[in-house]
């Protein structure tokens, strides 16, 4: 792996990449784009290029700028952080092995080499906590044990307000030999404070026939018509693209189907009722009730698009002839409203409400509000 690897925002790329070649690297680096873009993947080089020990020679590259090996320990162990998804799991394993009392005051982190923390939401709530910017700030001011320049990266921008106030702190007085690297799908989340003290940079989606033909290079046992909705659904971001579970989103997308069904069309909510119990409790339940609220907004989308007479932007393009039909009984303060309960749910989920009933209430307000 290098950075010429890395698939598209060759702009963005090339800025960061300046900045290590004249060793003004930005103490906080806010990097924004839509999820899936490549946001953590490229704070890992970042962190790789700034700690490499035998770097790739800058006469080598085409544009003169520094790149990684890839193969030193300091570039394979930052790389072992990669499969995000895969060391939060097994950071939430260790901690429910622990006592209760213990439990407690355990906060989710990845550290595959000992100069670069990975910060991601803690669950359940997933956010960023006290507890995990408090261990940044007693970390971040030691010098680096085997890099260069220790990195601190917050994998998502849904901070606790204290945790938001502590890190405003450390951007204040930031030591020397670090970089802290907040990643945001909505930068617009953060406190303007840390906005203000941070280098923002921002990742942008690439065309749907570009991730289509990335798809087809490497995804070549799915159909032609799977690639062009997963390169659609995907908005444009090749990592969400390339780890795209079309089986679980269709079963997403048929629960969201039944929201609007029944809001639209149905007068007994049973199926609802009966659907939304899976929702109810644990991990399990967070994690369905997330992906049923992404299908939602998804069709919700589709269904403005056709109201606009902007069907050639749609992404649910196997379902098309559903949603033209579904888009002939709604009106556009119907979807404001739709955007609006299912924004509701998301924040309620923030604050632990029972999940199962807020879909339910999400689901009989919509029907309410359904145009005669």
């Amino acid at each position: 792996m290098s950075f010429h690897d890395y698939l598209g925002n060759e702009p963005t790329v090339r800025l960061l990449r300046e900045s290590l070649a004249a060793g003004r690297l930005p103490h906080a680096i806010l990097l924004g784009g839509p999820r899936g873009v490549g946001k953590y993947t490229l704070a890992l080089m970042v962190a790789q290029a700034a700690n490499c020990l035998t770097p790739p020679a800058v006469e080598a590259d085409p544009n003169g700028l520094p790149d990684f090996c890839g193969t030193c320990t300091n570039c394979v162990r930052i790389a072992a952080a990669a499969p995000l998804r895969d060391r939060v799991e097994e950071a939430v394993a260790a901690r429910e092995e622990l006592r209760d009392a213990d439990k407690k005051e355990t906060r989710i982190l990845v550290q595959t080499h000992p100069d670069v923390i990975v910060v991601p939401p803690d669950p359940p709530q997933l956010l960023i906590k006290l507890g995990q910017v408090r261990t940044v700030i007693r970390e971040i001011y030691r010098i680096p044990a085997e890099a260069r320049r220790s990195f601190f990266i917050f994998t998502s921008s849904s901070f606790m307000k204290e945790a938001a106030n502590s890190l405003l702190k450390v951007l204040e007085e930031p030591p020397a030999h670090a970089t802290i690297m907040l990643l945001s799908d909505n930068p617009m989340e953060l406190l303007p404070t840390i906005r203000s003290r941070t280098a923002a940079f921002t990742l942008g989606a690439l065309p749907a026939e570009t991730v289509e033909a990335l798809l087809a290079a490497r995804r070549p046992e799915w159909k032609p018509a799977q690639r062009a909705l997963v390169a659609r659904l995907s908005e444009g971001a090749p990592g969400a693209a390339l780890a795209f579970n079309l089986p679980a989103y269709e079963e997403s997308r048929t629960a969201a189907l039944l929201v609007v069904r029944g809001a639209l069309r149905e007068t007994d909510y049973s199926a609802l009722f009966r659907m939304t119990e899976a929702f109810r409790a644990g991990a399990e339940g967070q994690q369905k009730t997330s992906a049923l609220l992404r299908a939602l907004r998804s069709l919700l989308r589709d269904l403005m698009l056709i109201h606009a007479g902007q069907s050639a932007l749609l992404r649910n393009l196997d379902i098309a002839r559903e949603l033209t039909t579904l888009a002939e009984a709604i009106t556009f303060p119907w979807l404001e409203r739709a955007v609006r309960s299912v924004d509701e749910v998301e924040t309620g989920m923030r604050r632990n409400l029972l999940r199962s009933l807020s879909l339910d209430a999400m689901a009989g307000a919509l029907a309410q509000s359904t145009p005669s």
